[in-house]
Order: structure tokens, then C-alpha cells, then sequence
């Protein structure tokens, strides 16, 4: 057996997906030399500048943090040239040039939250419940020109219950995913990586960039479709339609926490009906029966909370 190789690791992510692996790496105790991240972001209402999550968790550890705005960039091109890497570690970040990725002796690898070929893009959690999945997974795969394409090193896969929402997925992913990091890290440093080339078929799904437009609710659609949708984007960014109440303007609201009833009515799609502490809406096939819902300019209810204060007038519709 040849010696184990010296590993000096950069790291590159933006989100708390990605602090998982960052933290395995140092509890198996890698030498990360650097850490690439996001520049800090104007959020929250009085827009003041947010570290990454990354970035938050590296400093607490006292690893050097590099923060560029462009990866083509002749200082920043120097700067991770003197870290000296010798392996690069990708996990929800973004597109590499390959001036940047080709750089390592052993490669830069990625880690993607689904089973690839399948799902690449990026939002690949959220897909994968949207579309009603029962498996999922994560892959580590060397990065090469396109997105997501690139030789696969490791898989594992995981299944997805019929209600979980895609926060919870998340954080199984994510915890799964560091420890097949590390799994491929010790590949790499004792020299044993196989490689699996993708295969390339034609009925592949993708994960499209999430938008407002592939965030509204349907409910022309049927009901496993429709609850699906909106279990796939709960928490975060959370599905939605319109309100319709009475002569009122259309109140754009959030839909989370649902369960569905399978039963035939006669109910026209979207049609609301309340009764005592419930709020049920019609769509093919049965009711969705909401839960959690967040008015404009509100925080997010249960139901119960929702009624005690609101008004639905007999012909309230979701559009």
C-alpha cells in the first residue's frame, strides 16, 4: 500500500448545507488551508450586511477566508494559487472556471444533493419532492466544463417519506452528504478513487433554479401533485397562490404545513370551505386541508390563529 498522501484541502461553499461537510472535515481532522465563500449579502429589513453560513462557522474556527466576486480574477487566481491546495471540495456554491478547478494535483470534487445524472441543477432537494420521488440521494463527482456532469467517485441513497417536506430532506441530505465526503476524501488520500462515468440517457430530470412563477400552486392540477408541490417547497421558499376573497384585491399567500383528503366532491378546483377550526381546498381527487399559511406582510399561522381574525367570504377561491 502506497503512503498516505498529504492532503491541503480549500473548500469552497456558500450555505448551511455546506457547514456540515466543512465541520466533518475538521472533526476528521483535514488541513483545510482556505475557504472560499460568498461576498456578505444585504438581507432583512434593514439590509445590513450577513456573513455566509460558511463564512460565520470558518471564522469561528480561524480558517482563512477568501471571499471573491469573480473566480477569473487575477488576485484572486494568485491568492489560491499561495494556498498551495492540493485537493479542491465543492458543496453548494457555484459554476467554477476551469482556470480554477483544474488547479489541484487531485482534482476538485463536488457534492450534489441527488442521485446524478439525475436531478442536476440547482435545486435538486426541492425537485425531487415536487415530482414525488420516493428515493433520492447524494453523489460526489470530480468537476469537469459542464454543470454537473463530471465522473462519479461515490453514492448514497436515501428514501423520502410520503410527507416530508423538503427542510427535512435537507437536513438528512446534508448529513449524509458530509459523510460521504469524507468517505471520498480518504479515497483520494490513500490513492483508491474508482471512477464511474455518467451515463448519459434521455429521460433525465431536471432540477430548474427555482422562480415565483415554478412556486405558484396550480390547482387545476390533482391533488398528489398539488400536495407534493407544496410539501417540496416547505420551508423555504414556500409555494403559493392567490387569494381570492369576496370584492377584495387577490392577497398573494403562502402555503407550508398540509395534509391531503382523498375523497371525490363535486367542488369546483380552488374553491375554499371552512368549517369550525378547518380550512380545506378543493382540487381534483380530494381536499388539500391546510395547516400553516402566511398572509402579505404577515408572519406564518396555524389555521386555528388564521380564522380567529379573518374573514372568508361563501364564494373565497384560491387562484
Amino acid at each position: 500500500m502506497t503512503d498516505k498522501r498529504d492532503l491541503r484541502i480549500v473548500f469552497m461553499g456558500t450555505p448551511d448545507f455546506a457547514v456540515a461537510t466543512l465541520n466533518a472535515l475538521l472533526d476528521n481532522n483535514y488541513n483545510v488551508v482556505g475557504v472560499i465563500t460568498a461576498p456578505d449579502r444585504k438581507a432583512g429589513r434593514g439590509q445590513k450586511l450577513r456573513a455566509s453560513a460558511v463564512k460565520e462557522f470558518a471564522l469561528k474556527h480561524n480558517l482563512n477566508v477568501l471571499q471573491p466576486t469573480n473566480l477569473k480574477a487575477e488576485s484572486f487566481i494568485e491568492e489560491l494559487e499561495a494556498l498551495n491546495a492540493n485537493l479542491q471540495i465543492i458543496v453548494a456554491f457555484r459554476m467554477l472556471p476551469k482556470v480554477v478547478w483544474a488547479m489541484p494535483e487531485y482534482g476538485t470534487f463536488n457534492l450534489h444533493a441527488s442521485l446524478l445524472p439525475q436531478y442536476r441543477g440547482a435545486a435538486p432537494i426541492h425537485w425531487a419532492i415536487m415530482n414525488g420521488e420516493h428515493t433520492t440521494g447524494v453523489t460526489t463527482f470530480f468537476i469537469d466544463e459542464k454543470i454537473d456532469t463530471g465522473a462519479i467517485i461515490l453514492k448514497e441513497e436515501t428514501s423520502i417519506g410520503e410527507s416530508t417536506t423538503v427542510g427535512e430532506l435537507h437536513d438528512t441530505l446534508m448529513y449524509i452528504g458530509s459523510n460521504l465526503v469524507i468517505k471520498t476524501v480518504e479515497l483520494i488520500a490513500n490513492d483508491e478513487v474508482k471512477t464511474t462515468i455518467q451515463p448519459k440517457s434521455v429521460d433525465l430530470k431536471t432540477a430548474y433554479k427555482l422562480n415565483r412563477e415554478n412556486c405558484k400552486i396550480d390547482w387545476s392540477k390533482d391533488l398528489s401533485t398539488i400536495y407534493n408541490k407544496i410539501r417540496g417547497l416547505n420551508p423555504f421558499p414556500a409555494a403559493w397562490c392567490y387569494l381570492s376573497n369576496g370584492d377584495k384585491e387577490p392577497l398573494a399567500v403562502k402555503l407550508y404545513t398540509v395534509e391531503k383528503e382523498l375523497i371525490n366532491h363535486d367542488d369546483k378546483p380552488g374553491n375554499i370551505l371552512v368549517h369550525k377550526d378547518e380550512l380545506k381546498i378543493a382540487c381534483f381527487g380530494g381536499y388539500i386541508k391546510v395547516k400553516e399559511i402566511q398572509l402579505p406582510g404577515k408572519r406564518k399561522m396555524d389555521v386555528k390563529s388564521l380564522l380567529n381574525g379573518f374573514e372568508f367570504s361563501e364564494d373565497a377561491k384560491m387562484l
